[in-house]
């Protein structure tokens, strides 16, 4: 496959005449050329060969495949020692997000996963051609996690300061070409390219050490074809560890096979309905997408029809061949997490009570090769069986499905890894192991030995088999060997696990929080693991959807997440699975109490549990286990400092408040002094609630003296500023907090209704603060409605000091706008929906004047929560757009509770 489009030396391209270059790149192009593609290219060349005029060596490739992504990159430009990865918007007046993101995407993609850019200086740049010109920091020289902004007027400038100001070993152009590309796709990205046409060798890796999957699906090839010429029934078991590949080998296989005889009917059969549900989508998704950009055009209806025809739940499957006796057209079939069918009991009891038929007498496994077997000439059936990853009572495992065959199905083919015998995870009865020798045919290539869920590490899963085991020794010497490639750390502070993805992800890596479904008193924290998600939508959808992982607000227990994964995760890890007196303790939370598990299978259960929410990330992890209370008797120390100190044991770094800073903030040069703004004294008075907080302690400063400072209309995140005489802020137009340095301008990025609301200014206004003393070691910023000038620090805490969050700052101003009747109600829920991350606002529960019938904005909302302040009725204004339920009470008090600060 052609890498690039058209790729030359730099001097060579400057040299092409401009119809020459798009002739080369239209003729690759398999699409549709439509004009505004052939214009996007014609302004590229034209950029291009103006700005790199100043280059005398080099090398230019145009459409550069990223195979992962499915993607071309526009431009990548190798200078010297430097790569640029350049994303054009050709046309764009801004620098937006999401080009921002896919220019970081690539980057990661070659970082990760090309091997000539492993140890390369890589660097994002996004070119917004009508964009204003900007100044680009030092700092995103070194950083490939920041992409470089430019409208392609000092673009030259810019890839020069950068190659002039860093160092490095000239890159061997041709060495890098041909360097090898050895990607690890989710299983989201793998199920679209196969489904694509792509083969197993471009989107698998092909490391020492692993089974190349293209193995695997040679093996099971001459299975099936050995089946089909010899008119034999076969049954396979693939095998492996979490995370080794199994899905992504039984999707290839039935890609393969239906393409290559339709009249086999292929199909990738699940139970898993998270996985069903999110592959599915995730494929009806990418082919309208690539449909349209074809220049031809396809409905979600009409791509959903394709798309479920190959993925089915296999409960559906089971139910349509319950009705007829005869044989389905399917003649290959793949069953993913076989070991998660049904045993006899229970699939009796659900026929029984749930489909009316009494005499049924079955385990799932029986039923479906009793389907299969009607066949009269062949069939195959490939089973993927993870092992050790039965979560749920009467999941039967690998030992159904060898039952089923020895006790009634004895002239089929049976096919497995020695794996299966010599690993108890697999198989426990002797007997089985002993008909397995005897009938069963032994092949190498179907047990998955490593994991390919983390790139970073191979030997994850075994170090979370070993923590798992309190095998302690082994699992610390496993740590030190994963620590640097896979991050692991442990904090008892949730909003620091949250801000540790937020600040370790990049791009549009995934980020979300996992939970034990087990965990009910999680609840305490936010964290409500019976609340159901929608598993397309958590794991499909943007950073701007509230229902997606990125938001961390919505937990994916092992039922939702078992055969997925994402980039990072934080796991929650609750009472129902915890460590104590050198052993581990299990929990079912019943009523209002704990209940002690006794029975072994269900240990297994929860063990397993964790063990699968341990193998979800490919990148990193963090572990929240929070703090005990003893004034809840559901809560107790003792259920969670022994798993703490556990973890902490096996050499996992603890994040604290005083050893971890977010990303965010690190970027301001000053240190920062953490200290709590005052109380307001008349707000605490004006405010008269049921629920009451602890006062927080607090002591009169004396040594610090303060001059006149300017009380600004602005919103910020509290800054403790040292030695700086003048403070520039100015209103943009986000959501996020930046800064830059000293004489620089501190940009407090809001909505223009915030800044029209709060502060009275429009976007784009400066304003200055003047420090008269140079010594002023603190000063707080704070909002105060007018320009008068007063000192406004009085009291602070002495110990273990806080930032004040931006959203307290706008509870307490909403208030007194709310008093002032200078906020009308549209514009209170205005604020709440354009604080669409809730990250940085935190308007979780406006105030209103009065309870509305309806949205002003015509959006239906549930209303409650009435209060009184000053003597006026006010009503809160929630966030759901559903009727909260008993579980949601919480909340509505812990919010009331903080409203006697105002």
């Amino acid at each position: 496959m052609k890498r690039a489009y058209y790729s030359n030396t730099i001097q060579n391209f400057l040299f092409d005449d401009s119809s020459k270059i798009l002739g080369e790149l239209s003729l690759y192009h398999t699409f549709a050329l439509e004009e505004l593609q052939r214009n996007a290219w014609i302004s590229q060349i034209e950029v291009l060969k103006d700005q790199l005029k100043r280059f005398q060596e080099g090398q230019i490739y145009f459409e550069f495949a990223i195979p992962r992504m499915g993607k071309r990159v526009d431009v990548i430009v190798i200078i010297k020692h430097v790569i640029f990865i350049i994303e054009f918007k050709v046309g764009d007046g801004s620098y937006g997000n999401h080009a921002i993101e896919q220019v970081i995407d690539y980057t990661l993609d070659l970082k990760n996963f090309h091997e000539g850019s492993h140890h390369i200086k890589l660097i994002p740049v996004i070119v917004s051609t009508n964009a204003e010109i900007i100044n680009n920091d030092q700092s995103d020289i070194d950083s490939y996690f920041t992409a470089a902004k430019t409208n392609g007027e000092n673009l030259g400038e810019y890839l020069e300061k950068v190659v002039d100001n860093s160092e490095g070993n000239k890159i061997n152009v041709v060495d890098w070409e041909t360097s090898i590309y050895k990607p690890t796709p989710t299983i989201v990205e793998a199920a679209q390219a196969l489904y694509k046409g792509h083969n197993v060798q471009e989107i698998s890796r092909s490391d020492a050490g692993a089974i190349n999957l293209s193995k695997t699906a040679g093996c099971l090839n001459e299975i099936i074809d050995h089946s089909k010429t010899h008119k034999r029934k076969s049954i396979c078991f693939i095998t492996g560890v979490p995370g080794a590949g199994k899905t992504l080998a039984g999707l290839n296989i039935a890609v393969e096979r239906m393409k290559s005889d339709k009249d086999e009917h292929a199909v990738f059969l699940s139970g898993n309905g998270p996985l069903v549900e999110v592959l599915r989508e995730a494929l009806v998704r990418d082919e309208v997408l690539t449909t349209k950009e074809k220049g031809d055009y396809i409905t979600k209806k009409q791509a959903a029809i394709k798309a479920n025809a190959f993925i089915q739940n296999i409960h559906h499957f089971r139910d349509d061949n319950l009705i007829s006796e005869k044989a389905p057209v399917e003649k290959v079939v793949v069953f993913d997490e076989a070991q998660r069918a049904w045993t006899n009991e229970k699939a009796t009891a659900f026929m029984k009570v749930k489909k009316g038929i009494a005499d049924f007498n079955m385990s799932e496994p029986e039923f479906l090769i009793d389907v299969m077997n009607r066949h009269e000439d062949w069939c195959t059936i490939i089973c993927l069986i993870g092992g050790g990853q039965e979560i749920n009572t009467g999941e039967a495992g690998l030992e159904a499905w060898i039952e089923a065959i020895k006790d009634h199905y004895g002239d089929w083919d049976v096919h497995y890894s020695n794996l299966v015998i010599e690993n108890n995870n697999y198989i426990t009865n002797e007997s089985f192991k002993t008909w397995l020798k005897k009938s069963g045919i032994s092949e190498q290539d179907l047990h998955l030995g490593v994991s390919i869920r983390s790139f970073r590490s191979e030997q994850l899963s075994n170090f979370i088999h070993e923590l798992l085991e309190i095998n302690i020794n082994s699992a610390k010497s496993l740590f030190n060997i994963i620590k640097d490639d896979f991050p692991i750390v442990l904090t008892r502070d949730l909003e620091i696990a949250k801000n540790w993805l937020r600040g370790i992800s990049k791009g549009t890596e995934r980020t979300g929080i996992v939970g034990s479904s087990g965990a009910r008193r999680l609840r305490t924290f936010g964290i409500d693991v019976k609340n159901e998600i929608s598993a397309s939508n958590w794991f499909l959808d943007g950073k701007e959807d509230v229902r997606s992982s990125y938001f961390l607000e919505v937990v994916a227990t092992e039922f939702d997440i078992q055969g997925l994964e994402i980039d990072w995760t934080c796991l929650a890890w609750g009472a129902d699975f915890y460590y104590d007196n050198e052993k581990w303790n299990y929990q079912k939370f019943k009523g209002t109490k704990w209940q002690r598990v006794n029975q072994d299978i269900i240990k297994q259960y929860l063990k397993n549990a964790y063990r699968v929410l341990l193998t979800r990330a490919r990148q990193g992890l963090v572990i929240f286990i929070p703090e005990g209370s003893e004034m809840d008797h559901t809560r107790p120390n003792e259920f969670y400092d022994g798993t703490f100190n556990y973890l902490k044991e096996l050499g996992i770094k603890v994040l604290t408040k005083d050893n971890y800073t977010p990303v965010f903030l690190k970027k301001i040069n000053k240190p920062i002094q953490r200290v709590k703004p005052p109380l307001n004294p008349i707000a605490e008075k004006q405010v008269n609630l049921k629920f009451e907080e602890p006062e927080p302690k607090v002591s009169e400063i004396s040594s610090v003296n303060y001059n006149d400072v300017v009380s600004l209309n602005s919103i910020v995140k509290i800054s403790y500023l040292s030695k700086i005489k003048i403070v520039k802020f100015q209103i943009v137009e986000d959501h996020t907090f930046s800064s830059k340095n000293e004489s620089g301008i501190q940009c407090i990025k809001i909505t223009s209704i915030l800044a029209k609301a709060l502060l009275g200014k429009k976007v784009g206004d400066i304003i200055q603060l003047n420090l008269h003393n140079p010594d002023t070691k603190i000063s707080i910023l704070r909002i105060i409605k007018g320009n008068e000038q007063k000192k406004i620090f009085k009291k602070t805490r002495t110990s273990e000091p806080n930032n004040e969050r931006i959203g307290k700052l706008v509870k307490r101003e909403l208030m007194d706008l709310i008093n002032k009747n200078l906020l009308p109600d549209n514009e209170i829920i205005n604020l709440q929906r354009a604080d669409y991350s809730r990250q940085h606002l935190h308007i979780q529960y406006p105030l209103l004047k009065k309870a509305l019938n309806s949205d002003p904005n015509n959006i239906p909302r549930y209303w409650a929560g009435k209060i009184k302040i000053m003597g006026s009725e006010y009503f809160i204004c929630s966030e759901w757009y559903e009727q909260p339920t008993n579980n949601d009470r919480p909340y509505f008090i812990r919010w009331l509770s903080k409203m006697k600060h105002r």
